[in-house]
């Protein structure tokens, strides 16, 4: 009886590690398929079974891979026509196989059972788990057959190291049985360093990851200010489009107030026209037309709020730094230094003022912004923190920027003035 319970045992685990396997690579989706990969299993157990008649168990554990492993790897070979991936699918699903074992190991050793107990109950725990790795864990692996070959080999090294270790260790020789100290000792060996190659391509990974959300803030950021200047430029080209069309009424109301003597009249009338242009004018600040751009563009939202900005220094037209990274660098900066002034304003200070230097020398480009601002500023190793959703991006973004120009920034308060410094 026990032996006909491990026979039925053998052949439970040999399509619970097929189909499996199967699953794993997509090798089932069409009738077609299925026929072969049902014909095939078939044929593979016919001579499992001759073997085991003519040359007993032993000899049939020795050459097992040959019999089933190599055979099913070709099938699923020439039913999906991925070779590297079946090949990491029989792997997979021979450690899933493991998961069956222990399982009933444990239940054995609580209840202190015997070989016929371990076979019973493998068969019994076979059907149920088999259905649980085929709804919930074979989705999951399927999909990194979607990967690249490096990723799958990287995830096929753990299952394919425990099938050598395996045979090495248990089939082939009894090490692991005799408790022998390395054989022991491999597979948690094994586990941790993947564990730690695991921690590098991580956190590479995510540093990859911080990397391209910065690119993705600096972008976001230069649509935005582009978007604010076409604004601003569509803004100056209607105010113009419409003092063109009432230029023939200016004309006409001056010559009349002349014509009448009313010169101081007409003068009054001139200074307001030359005003209303003024506003909606780009103002110049330096001949770099990116810089020019955002502090013109800034200086116009600093006016509308009752907030004064004060810009020195001098920039040439073309410096080291590229007009992307500059529009990043301005924008943030001086973002921030609206944010805290606008808190202040709300509050009713009037004298709210935004101080910015900017020129280049010696090829290097140096800003230095001060704004005051209300409440406590934090700061982590120099460099000010908030705990809001959504803050703190932008002084990370022009960290990063000056790091890769090989630059420094400096963070502080004094005063209740917040001063950004940096060299780039």
């Amino acid at each position: 009886m026990s032996f006909w319970i491990a026979l039925l045992n053998d052949i439970a685990v040999s399509y619970f590690g097929s189909i499996l396997s199967a699953s794993f690579c997509e090798a089932l989706n069409t009738r077609k398929n299925r026929i072969i990969f049902w014909g095939g299993t078939a044929l593979m157990l016919v001579l499992v079974g001759i073997v085991f008649s003519l040359r007993g168990v032993l000899f049939l554990r020795n050459i097992y891979p040959l019999l089933i492993h190599f055979p099913l790897l070709v099938l699923l070979w020439i039913l999906t026509g991925k070779l590297l991936w079946s090949l990491i699918s029989i792997l997979s699903a021979y450690l899933c196989c493991e998961v069956r074992r222990w399982i009933i190991l444990l239940v054995v050793g609580v209840f202190n059972g015997g070989e016929l107990m371990q076979d019973i109950g493998e068969l019994a725990v076979t059907l149920p788990l088999l259905l649980l790795m085929l709804k919930y864990f074979s989705p999951v692996i399927r999909r990194l057959s979607k990967e690249s070959m490096k990723k799958q080999c990287m995830f096929g090294v753990i299952p394919g190291v425990y099938y050598i270790f395996d045979y090495a260790t248990r089939v082939y020789t009894d090490l692991l049985y005799r408790g022998g100290a390395a054989a022991v000792e491999f597979m948690p060996f094994v586990c941790c360093i993947f564990y730690m190659v695991f921690l590098l391509y991580y956190t590479d990974k995510e540093r990859k990851e911080i990397r391209f959300q910065e690119i993705q803030n600096s972008l976001n950021l230069q649509l935005t200010q582009s978007v604010r200047e076409i604004s601003a430029l569509r803004e100056s080209q209607t105010m113009a489009a419409h003092y063109r069309h009432d230029l023939r009424h200016h004309l006409q109301y001056l010559s009349a107030c002349i014509e009448n003597g009313q010169v101081g009249q007409a003068m009054s009338y001139i200074n307001g026209i030359c005003k209303e242009v003024e506003t909606y004018k780009v103002k110049q600040y330096c001949e770099n037309e990116a810089a020019n751009l955002i502090l013109s563009s800034f200086a116009g939202r600093a006016e509308k709020l009752g907030i004064a900005m004060r810009v020195r220094g001098e920039l040439p037209r073309f410096i080291l730094v590229s007009d992307s990274d500059l529009c990043v660098l301005l924008s943030n900066a001086l973002e921030n230094a609206l944010h805290a002034c606008r808190a202040l304003v709300s509050d009713g200070r009037e004298d709210c003022s935004i101080d910015v230097s900017i020129y280049e020398k010696n090829k290097r480009l140096f800003l230095q912004i001060i704004n005051p601002f209300k409440g406590v500023i934090h700061f982590e190793d120099g460099i000010p923190v908030s705990d809001r959703s959504g803050h703190g991006i932008g002084i990370q973004s022009i960290c990063a920027i000056v790091e890769r120009y090989g630059g420094v920034y400096s963070f502080s308060e004094k005063d209740g003035q917040f001063i950004m410094r940096l060299s780039v």
